[in-house]
């Protein structure tokens, strides 16, 4: 029989809804046992005790919440009843250990992935196509529809619907209801790739809204994003397509990208439209450079590499009740793996880490990157004060919907990704991912700017967790989509690539699911699984612009 609710961690006043539990219901929790005076929704929480006005509500061990009025025992925690509230914290550590989890089954594991001249290996291949400036978005669109399909790289997920269905009805004077029911979309038939260029996984185009306009800082860290996307090992090499004039210059990202790689090798083409020629001329250009180039990158293939060579991202989106205690918890612990394995991993999501800080703090290796951390913490959260918000507005309605009242609620669980082990750097936004074990990087909890951010920082592959499903993907990282419920999962089985139901359910451990998760990135990085997010062209990039995005 599953388990009907959990108290997380022995301090917790709340206990957590592990399926749905009806008014009048018996809850017996050791010694104590009384009445839900009203149902309580799965994934929702209810009070263990009487939490009277002004009390702290306590989660994961750590407060999540104040009441803001007298909670009766087994009522639910809602938005009318508790509001945010967060542990303060400073910059002192305490002891903080580690005990690393048993990795017998992946000592002498590998994958197969791309060895580049830097020593690092990517787990997968990729051309780059970048505007420098929005000005050139246009002529990216051009090159895409001039190259993919004559280089063999159709898809078929994204060409599912037969509009000319409905042309046809419409001419035939067709009612609505008629057009309501017509069936248009296109039958599912095997998808053929025969690529000019079997050895390059994709031709990827990053466009974006900046490089122009704005602050000059916005273009400089456009620059330093770009050159960390052009220098990340799942890249062959990239197209650079500059209008001329604008504030993100040629020689701005040849300096990032320098700064990164000394001795970069990779193949790369400038093209400046200003100067001269017509644009199809240009266009022209762009396309003979870009076919010389993927004849270099085609020389490449993949090789074994021992697992030290990944850099996992870790991301959630789309978060529920349960992503803190099955989700969250299983991408811990192959954090925790991989770290013990000698590779690197990447926490993000700064907004979504308020109120675990001291955790955090402890756990970091070195004072000054305490220090760091803290600083980059009490920045974001005073500049999100300063234009009228809050970490505190963090939470979506879908977060709250399903159970994630409070944003430091929403963070604890969150911050359950990072896994256990020692912090061993802090990143600003951008800061290229150097020392391997676990690594905290700066970017918004917005999903597509985190995990922009992530692999502009190196992550070559990404593993994203959510409740509620979310559509997300990177153009150069592969992303795996990870499930907190088993109804997910099967709700939407085309975007989902990973389960972790089973840990609600009661089915299986963190550990079992931990290990199982880390077979399967194994699999994804050496290319012989294909997650949904790249099957489906998920190609999402978003800059931050350093304004207020939480």
């Amino acid at each position: 029989m599953q388990q009907q609710f959990l108290q997380i961690h022995p301090k917790d006043n709340v206990l957590v809804a592990l399926q749905d539990l009806n008014a009048g219901q018996t809850i017996i929790f050791g010694a104590t046992s009384f009445f839900l005076p009203h149902t309580v929704k799965a994934k929702h929480k209810f009070a263990l005790q009487t939490i009277t006005k002004g009390a702290i509500v306590y989660m994961y061990g750590t407060i999540v919440g104040k009441a803001t009025q007298n909670i009766a025992q087994g009522a639910a925690i809602t938005v009318e009843n508790v509001v945010h509230a967060s542990s303060a914290y400073g910059v002192s550590r305490e002891p903080w250990t580690f005990t690393p989890p048993d990795i017998s089954k992946f000592k002498n594991a590998t994958f197969n992935g791309y060895h580049r001249a830097d020593g690092k290996v990517g787990t997968a291949n990729y051309w780059l196509i970048i505007p420098l400036v929005f000005c050139e978005n246009r002529n990216v669109e051009v090159l895409k529809k001039a190259l993919l399909q004559p280089l063999g790289y159709r898809s078929s997920a994204t060409d599912i619907i037969a509009t000319d269905i409905l042309v046809n009805l419409y001419k035939k004077q067709a009612s609505k209801q008629e057009l309501e029911e017509a069936s248009i979309l296109k039958p599912k038939t095997p998808e053929k790739e025969e690529r000019v260029f079997p050895n390059v996984d994709g031709i990827k185009f990053l466009t974006h809204d900046g490089g122009c306009g704005g602050i000059r800082q916005d273009s400089d860290t456009l620059c330093e994003l770009l050159a960390g996307y052009i220098t990340n090992p799942n890249v062959a090499g990239a197209t650079v397509l500059s209008l001329g004039c604008q504030n993100a210059q040629i020689p701005i990202l040849e300096k990032a990208i320098a700064a990164r790689d000394k001795n970069f090798k990779k193949p790369i083409f400038f093209l400046e439209q200003q100067k001269g020629g017509s644009e199809k001329q240009f266009i022209e250009n762009a396309v003979k450079q870009t076919f010389l180039g993927l004849i270099e990158a085609n020389k490449t293939t993949r090789k074994p590499a021992k697992l030290e060579h990944l850099t996992l991202g870790l991301e959630c989106g789309g978060s529920d009740g349960f992503s803190g205690i099955s989700a969250n918890p299983t991408l811990g612990h192959v954090s925790d793996m991989l770290v013990t394995l000698g590779a690197k991993t990447v926490l993000a999501e700064f907004p979504e880490l308020n109120g675990v800080e001291q955790e955090l703090i402890h756990r970091c290796d070195q004072q000054e990157d305490a220090e760091k951390f803290a600083h980059l913490m009490r920045t974001y959260a005073k500049h999100a004060e300063a234009v009228g918000s809050g970490f505190e507005n963090n939470p979506s309605p879908g977060n709250i919907k399903d159970g994630l009242i409070t944003d430091a609620m929403k963070s604890a669980g969150a911050a359950k990704k990072g896994g256990s082990s020692k912090i061993m750097a802090v990143l600003d936004y951008t800061q290229p991912i150097t020392k391997k074990g676990l690594n905290l990087l700066c970017t918004p909890g917005n999903d597509v700017e985190s995990t922009t951010g992530l692999a502009g920082s190196g992550c070559t592959i990404i593993c994203f967790t959510t409740g509620l499903g979310t559509p997300t993907g990177n153009p150069i990282a592969p992303t795996i989509k990870i499930a907190s419920n088993s109804s997910l999962s099967q709700r939407m089985a085309d975007i989902i690539d990973f389960n972790t139901g089973a840990v609600v359910e009661g089915t299986a451990s963190i550990q079992e699911k931990g290990e199982e998760l880390l077979a399967y990135i194994i699999a994804v990085a050496s290319g012989e699984k294909i997650p949904n997010a790249v099957r489906l062209g998920q190609d999402d990039f978003i800059p931050w612009k350093r304004g207020i995005s939480l």
